[in-house]
């Protein structure tokens, strides 16, 4: 996969290293090119590159192993939904190595919490479609992830309402039968305490009377005319969530 680009720095050459960690050509085990072939793909210098290598060695990506060099080490963090969104279009796949769901259901259900109803502006008891699967890695849960959408998405998205699994991206169906452009809004994360479906989901077994706290994260998507979507990732305890510069 070549990439060359005329006064290349060192976030180019870890951000051409990531995208292809992240979507799943490199796979954990799997060796980068030496130093010199790297500075001959980028036309930078030794100190770029260990610059670049710094970077993903700091954010797990990466770890050195001797005489096979800088290897791609087993993922140390869980991706949210949102996070999903940049891989599926650059590749079509939606997961990355070790990764799968399970659990998926599809719920029609009255909006009737008070924060679903804000976010996709409806009326309290109005329709809403759920859908809910956990997240893995390796076999291991990592997350929930449950998406929220009103009635006038899945009245233009029908394959929401069915309980098949979206091989795409809704928002991209929804552009193409509706011609709106579809975009994510600022994502939040809090803590609260997990609700006894989701301790069950994330196979954590304790005591009913035991509070488990987890972090959560939230992101409402938006076309010109309002909400269209409201999605949640609820994480294991022990989950390591990256954050992006500036959330």
């Amino acid at each position: 996969m070549a990439y060359r680009s005329s006064g290349a720095g060192y976030a180019d050459v870890a951000g051409h290293f990531r995208a292809r960690i992240e979507d799943g050509e490199l796979a954990p085990g799997d060796a980068l090119p030496s130093v010199q072939e790297i500075r001959e793909q980028f036309g930078v210098s030794a100190k770029t590159v260990s610059r670049a290598l710094g970077v993903l060695k700091t954010e797990g990506l990466v770890v050195a192993r001797g005489a096979l060099g800088t290897v791609v080490a087993e993922p140390q963090t869980v991706t949210s939904g949102v996070d999903r969104l940049p891989r599926l279009a650059r590749t079509g796949r939606r997961y990355g190595h070790g990764e799968d769901s399970t659990g998926h259901r599809v719920l029609f259900r009255s909006a009737h919490d008070p924060k679903i109803c804000r976010a996709l502006d409806v009326e309290p008891g109005e329709e809403v479609v759920v859908r809910i699967r956990t997240f893995r890695q390796h076999g291991r849960p990592t997350s929930v992830g449950v998406s929220v959408y009103p009635p006038r998405t899945w009245s233009e998205v029908s394959e929401l309402a069915s309980e098949e699994r979206m091989n795409g991206y809704f928002g991209t169906v929804y552009t193409e039968r509706t011609g709106r452009e579809v975009s994510a809004g600022k994502r939040v994360g809090y803590l609260r305490l997990a609700s006894k479906d989701e301790l069950d989901a994330l196979e954590i077994r304790v005591p009913d009377v035991t509070p488990v706290t987890v972090f959560v994260t939230e992101v409402v998507f938006h076309d010109e005319d309002g909400p269209v979507a409201y999605w949640e990732d609820v994480y294991a305890p022990d989950a390591k969530i990256p954050l992006p510069n500036g959330e």
